[in-house]
């Protein structure tokens, strides 16, 4: 669902970037006060969950590849503005420094997951769970009905930005210039999958995540009873997810087992790989992908340089290390973000006291 760098026009990215940075603006707005608070632990260490999580690759129908997110874990615990924030910074990461999801179309993975997915994911737990009254079975359902409906929201917005870009955006003779299938063999290509395998991962995640927070820590599902609500504490009962996740981290090569490229994340290269190109086919309906690689893909496919590409640093030998240093490493590098937020916004309210 990490749409890469040449699939959207740039038209398509300025539009998504326009109605993503109102909401970016707006959340953390409301995230100022929290920034030096315990909740900023709290916050990170769900950001780094939906980092982690989405290294775990689960095959799909036709030979791709797709992964959970934990939307809907975070706008449940956190509320659905600091759920933005947690997973925007998550993909920003990936973006920058694994090159998962391109920089140019950052806005519209962000539009997709962080933002839709958490609003659809809190507005279908607060419909279900109806609030603190709500007894352990329905929240639980609530979540998982949230995780499933907000993942398949994001990848059915996902299809249609790529589906979109051949009716609109192509050359003379009719030849796409981006994303080269339309919405009839887009949407099905990714739905299927997400419907089943990468929707189900999803329901799992935020209803056992739920689950065991009712046991441990009833009190962090506080602020889903609050329209738009982020929890104000969270230092101690952050520290137990930071176990779980640490342990996420040393199973994360097993996200290496799925083979196959998720769908529309093909590089600039494979169109010219022959074993590329027949995975392509059997994914997208058996359609061919154009005989040579779309202009506009060529073009903008090498914009930015990942210092880690793919979670493979250059100098380990095992990918399976490689895999687990590079979760190790972008989950660092949020605590880092969130860090230095925390201490951007200390400073900025300090300032004013010794004038």
């Amino acid at each position: 669902m990490h749409i890469p760098d040449g699939y959207l026009s740039p038209t398509t990215c300025a539009a998504t970037y326009a109605l993503a940075l109102p909401v970016w603006y707006l959340a953390f707005a409301k995230l100022q006060r929290l920034l030096h608070t315990r909740t900023v632990p709290l916050i990170a260490v769900f950001s780094a969950f939906s980092f982690v999580i989405m290294m775990f690759n689960l095959p799909l129908p036709g030979g791709t590849t797709g992964h959970a997110v934990g939307m809907a874990i975070a706008a449940i615990v956190l509320g659905p503005w600091a759920s933005v924030v947690a997973i925007s910074i998550a993909l920003l990461i990936q973006a920058v420094f694994f090159g998962d999801g391109g920089i140019t179309s950052y806005g519209a993975n962000c539009l997709n997951m962080a933002i839709v997915g958490s609003w659809v994911a809190h507005w279908i737990y607060q419909l279900v769970a109806k609030g603190a009254a709500a007894g352990p079975t329905r929240r639980i359902f609530a979540a998982g009905l949230a995780g499933y409906v907000a993942i398949n929201a994001a990848a059915l917005l996902t299809a249609v930005e790529f589906g979109i870009q051949p009716m609109f955006f192509h050359d003379a003779s009719g030849t796409p210039l981006y994303a080269p299938y339309p919405l009839g063999i887009a949407i099905p290509a990714m739905m299927i999958g997400h419907v089943t395998f990468a929707g189900l991962a999803e329901l799992v995640i935020s209803a056992g995540l739920v689950a065991y927070l009712q046991r441990a820590n009833p009190e962090l599902l506080g602020a889903a009873a609050r329209p738009g609500g982020t929890h104000a504490q969270g230092g101690r009962s952050a520290r137990a997810l930071w176990y779980m996740l640490a342990g996420l981290m040393i199973l994360s090569p097993l996200g290496l087992l799925a083979a196959g490229t998720a769908w529309g994340e093909w590089s600039a290269e494979d169109f010219a790989d022959a074993q590329a190109r027949q995975e392509m086919l059997l994914a997208s309906a058996n359609a061919a992908p154009p005989a040579d690689v779309p202009q506009g893909l060529k073009a903008l496919s090498g914009l930015w340089s990942a210092p880690i590409p793919d979670y493979a640093p250059s100098f380990m030998h095992s990918a399976h290390f490689g895999y687990m240093l590079s979760a190790i490493v972008g989950c660092g590098l949020i605590l880092l973000t969130f860090l230095l937020l925390s201490r951007f916004r200390a400073k900025k309210e300090l300032a004013p006291s010794q004038q």
